[in-house]
């Protein structure tokens, strides 16, 4: 009789498992598509290592085994090591400083001879293990500012360090773990907090500098006038109105000028003016401006409409082929912006345009109703746990996915800025494919032993 092993068949969530193979088989068909050419010897080029869709069939390989030895490994193992692998992470980061291999002027990654890795990539990983081993720690009261200041110290360490690198678009995956940290308790102030911050980054963005000082001040001029009307001891008010008003002008006048003057890469500082179409920014270091100007040449941008909106050319040609798709798709193989290299990064960050185009707004649909139905499920199967360490480890995960995939579509289609950000087991590269196996697995491991209490 055929039957599973026990040992590694035992309580795994089979539906997870389907829909992570479903996701990198249509990944692997849409990088195919990309460099299928007519004529070519598939069973050759899939042998032969040298295409990406022959490389990532192997990168398959080696995350299935991956996945089979996590499923026998013992749950206790990822308790037990969560410290020392966040600190193994760490470490790995710090080590791209000095032998990091140099990737569009990022010393982010680390050569392996088949492969590069990423640290940032992988410390994801890492990162949840911790989070989830302090949050489950049986004396800690979450409540206190303390303990949520360290648990966010451990959740945005990596992401620090990634802007260190240059690498700004691979920080933003870790406010994912802001799911976790708000499922456990964190205070709901610090979502306000943080979306009046991300606010007013915008309004910095295409606000003018000086109108938008204008425009806050009156507002705090507003508010404590208000204040001293309807309250008789306004004193504690009026001067938390007026720290936040200087915070917020330290923020429009000094933080947000340093990214673009300092922190960010020209291209990326382009790819955030082509979202919001700005294109009249005046930087203060004419040796910055040059570099930018030249980007933008180098990216083809082009105004289009009556609004003079700057659109960089990978976005443009991005949707291009997805609208080119229509409802069904032209059909695959059949694409020919995708097929065209007519998109840069169409295998790894604008993976998409090729489903879009392949397979239209019906393809795209059902895409996404794959990726909704896995992070959902994740969501169920963390509820279910007994151990606030797997709960919380799955927590983690849900918001690192939700993270990448929306991040990468909404930037493929031109809704966001572009960050360089990877789709979940569709783009191309190793330790994108591997990061996520290991993430997804240690869940499906975890839930299998939900019995267990671990911490």
């Amino acid at each position: 009789m055929n039957q599973r092993n026990p040992e590694i068949s035992k309580g795994i969530d089979w539906l997870l498992v389907w829909l992570y193979l479903a996701l990198c088989v249509i990944g692997l068909l849409c990088i195919f598509s990309v460099e299928y050419r007519s004529g070519e010897n598939i069973v050759q080029n899939l042998l032969g290592f040298k295409k990406e869709y022959s490389k990532q069939f192997f990168f398959m390989g080696i995350s299935f085994v991956i996945a089979i030895f996590i499923l026998l490994t013992d749950s206790k193992f990822f308790t037990a090591t969560a410290n020392l692998s966040y600190l193994f992470g760490i470490c790995l980061i710090l080590a791209t400083f000095v032998v990091g291999k140099n990737v569009a002027g990022s010393k982010s990654w680390i050569p392996l001879g088949v492969m590069n890795i990423q640290p940032v990539e992988v410390c994801k990983i890492f990162t949840s293990l911790a989070i989830a081993k302090y949050l489950s720690a049986p004396d800690l009261d979450f409540q206190k500012t303390k303990s949520q200041l360290i648990a966010a110290a451990i959740a945005f360490a990596p992401a620090i360090l990634s802007v260190m690198q240059k690498e700004p678009g691979a920080a933003l995956v870790y406010f994912s773990f802001a799911l976790a940290l708000f499922r456990e308790g964190l205070p709901a102030k610090y979502i306000v907090a943080v979306l009046s911050l991300i606010t007013l980054i915008i309004a910095s963005i295409i606000i003018k500098q000086d109108v938008l000082f204008i425009i806050l001040t009156l507002v705090a001029l507003l508010l404590i006038y208000i204040v001293k009307q309807r309250k008789k001891k306004s004193r504690n008010v009026i001067t938390a109105i007026v720290l936040i008003w200087m915070v917020s002008v330290g923020v429009q006048k000094f933080l947000v000028p340093t990214l673009f003057e300092k922190i960010l890469k020209p291209h990326q500082v382009v790819r955030i003016f082509a979202s919001f179409g700005i294109d009249d920014y005046q930087f203060k270091d004419s040796a910055r401006a040059v570099a930018i100007q030249k980007e933008y040449n180098k990216l083809g941008t082009a105004k289009k409409g009556d609004n003079s909106k700057v659109e960089s050319y990978n976005v443009r040609q991005s949707k291009i082929a997805i609208g080119s798709g229509g409802f069904s798709g032209k059909g695959y193989l059949k694409g020919t912006q995708t097929s065209g290299d007519f998109i840069p990064a169409q295998n790894t960050d604008f993976i998409f345009s090729s489903v879009g185009e392949n397979f239209g707004f019906l393809g795209s649909t059902v895409l996404m109703l794959l990726y909704f139905g896995m992070m959902l499920r994740i969501v169920f199967v963390a509820e279910r746990q007994r151990s606030t360490f797997s709960r919380v480890y799955a927590y983690c995960v849900a918001g690192i996915l939700f993270v990448h995939v929306f991040l990468n579509i909404c930037m493929t289609i031109g809704l966001a800025p572009s960050p360089g950000i990877t789709l979940p087991f569709l783009s191309y590269g190793g330790s994108s494919l591997l990061t996520f196996t290991i993430l997804l697995f240690i869940l499906i491991k975890l839930d299998a032993d939900r019995q267990m209490v671990l911490r």
